[in-house]
């Protein structure tokens, strides 16, 4: 369904009873509600959670969020970073993190449990420092706080996260490629259904432009390490031993700087949560909140 949030139009599922505490799953870059796998949805529904999945914008069926003057194409964005000029984002993470409280406020939400990976992580973070009388928990999986720049990968990294246009075979070919490179080798996902996941991807909007639009805000992201000691929310930071995209120290580093935050690395676990990986992350944040949240 399409909701109105911060002033532009996403798409939404809403599963669970809509009085059972909410708990919102914030996707990373370039990717869909549709990726989330099914049993980890489910999970958190059986585990007694309204759980609300949704596309961000730029993505899926969202609303597209272009700027005067702010490249999508991937060559171009590529030639000026590489030549050290600075992109103006069309819009930043902390917009991003926005829409969310708008759902929220959409849907009548006055507080929630906020699980995001990797982009979405990030933006969870900022939730956590920004409006964190609106969480209940947050859960930070497969992602970093420092910016992704001052890595010293951004060479190697741009041809990984860059999209381009794809016809609907190149779109099931490179997402297989993905689980290749970083997917998660102990919870393996059969390449049948990996194609499927892409081709109802690609089906609800493939938008490079809008992908890269994302990348560049998460480019201009500040270094959250300072701020992170101010987090009061009780947060659970989930990693995976073996992702190749970014690296399990990134995840500790993380919990290191948030107050009585705990970190659990999974090992098998890469940058993509499989439904063979879903039940043990659903366990792990349902015991987290027992206890925590």
């Amino acid at each position: 369904m399409k909701i109105t949030a911060n002033d532009i139009t996403l798409e939404i599922e809403d599963h669970g009873p809509a009085d059972a505490p909410a708990m919102i799953l914030v996707r990373g870059l370039g990717t869909q509600l549709v990726h989330w796998p099914e049993n980890l949805v489910q999970g958190f529904v059986n585990s007694g959670f309204r759980t609300i999945s949704f596309d961000n914008r730029d993505v899926g069926l969202s609303q597209r969020c272009p700027a005067p003057g702010v490249p999508g194409d991937a060559d171009e964005i590529t030639a000026k970073i590489m030549a050290g000029t600075d992109i103006p984002p069309a819009y930043t993470l902390d917009d991003m993190a926005r829409d969310v409280i708008g759902l929220m406020d959409a849907r009548g939400i006055e507080r929630a449990h906020v699980f995001g990976i990797s982009m979405g992580g990030a933006i969870t973070q900022l939730l956590a420092l920004d409006h964190g009388d609106r969480l209940l928990s947050a859960t930070i999986v497969m992602t970093a706080a420092r910016p992704l720049l001052e890595r010293g990968r951004i060479a190697d990294m741009l041809p990984r996260l860059l999209a381009r246009p794809e016809t609907l075979d190149e779109a099931q070919d490179n997402w297989v490629a993905g689980h290749a490179s970083f997917g998660s080798p102990g919870f393996p996902m059969a390449e049948e259904d990996i194609r499927a996941e892409a081709r109802l991807a690609w089906s609800r909007g493939a938008d490079a432009e809008g992908v890269n639009r994302q990348l560049l805000a998460t480019l201009d992201a500040r270094d959250r390490r300072p701020r992170l000691g101010n987090v009061t929310t009780p947060c659970l930071v989930i990693h995976g031993a073996d992702d190749t995209l970014i690296p399990v120290e990134m995840g500790a580093e993380i919990a290191d700087h948030i107050p009585e935050s705990e970190f659990h690395p999974i090992k098998g676990m890469g940058h993509i949560i499989t439904p063979l990986l879903a039940p043990q992350i659903v366990s792990l944040v349902g015991d987290f909140i027992r206890r925590r949240g």
